[in-house]
């Protein structure tokens, strides 16, 4: 099996999977995970995120993101991505990152919202760590 390089990683998350697990730390303890959309914009991931992970990433930013694809080992590939995440705040901002997620699945510039939906945030996540892994390459 072969890691992939930083620049692979980012090819394979912008062009792979469109979704991938969010872990944080819950309040109980335990990790809390759960499948959440992204998008890359620049360095970093774009995640949609509401409810509980978002108490838990305002309690402690560290945070975990795996994408992953492959139907068995022989193409097995993805990516674990660590770092501190940032819960978007600002309104604007926010409603922006919600207009660029739709752009990029093809939504018509005139059919974007204007408003952000109740409950609607976002989280940056820069990575700071990467592991990897690409079992077609081996």
């Amino acid at each position: 099996m072969a890691g992939m390089s930083r620049e692979r990683i980012y090819e394979y998350i912008q062009g792979g999977p469109r979704w991938g697990r969010l872990a944080t730390d819950g309040r109980d303890g335990f990790p809390h995970v759960v499948p959440l959309s992204y998008y890359v914009l620049g360095e970093d991931l774009i995640i949609s995120a509401r409810g509980q992970r978002l108490a838990n990433i305002r309690r402690d930013p560290k945070v975990c993101f795996t994408i992953d694809s492959g139907t068995d080992m022989s193409n097995l590939a993805g990516a674990v991505l660590q770092g501190s995440a940032q819960v978007v705040e600002d309104e604007a901002e926010r409603l922006e990152l919600s207009r660029e997620g739709m752009r990029r699945r093809g939504t018509a510039e005139d059919q974007l919202p204007t408003e952000l939906r109740p409950g609607q945030y976002y989280i940056k996540l820069r990575p700071e760590k990467t592991a990897s892994w690409d079992y077609a390459t081996r």
